[in-house]
């Protein structure tokens, strides 16, 4: 077991590795990931299926098969994700079982080109959830303005979610608030509030957003303040009346969850936000790049503190620098939708090259 991250999975921190590819899966290296690297869970998007199915041709002949029953490229993507998913959710069925539900969970994400339509996004995650047949299974529903009902409905439905593209304290809270009104409607209804969630906040794209326009003292700073003040909200959100009467009558929590954790700054170190960032209660998805990084030479230090440190005055200078934080927030999350609806549609384009190639 490697050093490194047992000691900040003993934090109290979940490690989970932000890819998958079939490979990873045949050749046993997400085994030894769960048993050497101390990994319990996995997160996908459409832009890592998009290298996984476009970068060799390990899915071809699934492809042709799923062409040939007369599936459409949408529906071929979704047959080949759910398989993997599911080899990947059976490895972490030990984890999830372990710790009664709270870990060991695998990511799918709805279609992104449903981002800004509720009702579908509600339909798709309920039917993707039920297809693919495992308790530890996420499904991913952005967190903008259409996706927070879908949010809402999908938990009070009983699906679990992972809350994708959050950039900041206040996206996050309303998150939060989603999340706790599907559980909520499920006590109204009689139904078991034990329905998992975790609210996904990405950080590196912070400070990729103004690598070009920061002075070199707040170089690289950014991304871990938002990260530090998201966390205070995060304990509010916990230690809130809400909260602890949902806990009360069975609910779980809503766990944050440090996405977009590889470094993108080529001058700033390759484990920055995993040494930054580490909590109890939280959880850390990783490019694979960055999870063999932290195990070769990271550092598990404090965790950060209850009420985030110094974010505020480092967000304070980047404000008085002349960074408008809400407006960049807003800003994020809609590149990274546009950003994931750009990799769906070359996604469905390398399945239908393959297609017309077999």
């Amino acid at each position: 077991m490697n050093e490194n991250n047992r000691r900040l999975h003993d934090l109290g921190q979940s490690l989970w590795v932000d890819n998958i590819t079939r490979s990873m899966l045949d050749e046993g290296t997400l085994e030894r990931y769960i048993a050497e690297l101390s990994v319990t869970g996995l997160t996908s998007n459409p832009t890592i299926f998009e290298k996984a199915i476009g970068g060799g041709n390990e899915y071809d002949q699934q492809i042709g098969e799923l062409a040939g029953e007369g599936n459409d490229p949408e529906q071929i993507f979704f047959g080949l994700a759910i398989d993997d998913l599911r080899r990947a959710a059976d490895l972490f069925a030990d984890a999830y079982r372990l710790t009664a539900g709270v870990d060991g969970f695998v990511s799918l994400e709805v279609s992104p080109l449903l981002a800004d339509d509720t009702e579908a996004t509600i339909k798709q995650a309920i039917e993707l959830h039920k297809r693919a047949d495992r308790e530890n299974l996420f499904i991913k529903i952005p967190g903008t303005p259409a996706g927070l009902p879908a949010i809402e409905e999908a938990i009070f439905e009983g699906v679990p979610v992972n809350v994708t593209l959050l950039f900041s304290r206040e996206q996050y809270q309303a998150a939060a608030d989603a999340y706790m009104k599907g559980v909520e409607r499920r006590i109204e209804a009689g139904l078991n509030p034990a329905v998992n969630s975790v609210a996904s906040l990405f950080l590196s794209r912070w400070d990729a957003a103004v690598i070009d326009e920061v002075p070199d003292e707040l170089r690289a700073k950014l991304g871990i303040a938002i990260g530090q003040r998201c966390y205070a909200a995060y304990r509010e959100v916990l230690a809130g009346d809400r909260s602890q009467r949902l806990a009360n009558q069975g609910a779980m929590t809503q766990r944050l969850l440090m996405a977009s954790t590889g470094t993108k700054d080529p001058e700033a170190s390759d484990v920055l936000y995993i040494e930054a960032l580490g909590a109890p209660h939280t959880v850390n998805t990783m490019p694979e790049v960055a999870l063999l990084a932290y195990a070769d030479h990271g550092v598990t230090g404090d965790p950060i503190a209850l009420d985030g440190g110094s974010a505020e005055e480092v967000l304070a200078d980047y404000v008085s620098g002349g960074f408008d934080i809400d407006e960049l927030a807003a800003r994020l999350q809609e590149e990274g939708k546009q950003s994931f609806a750009k990799s769906w549609h070359e996604l469905i384009g390398t399945i239908e090259g393959q297609i017309s190639g077999s």
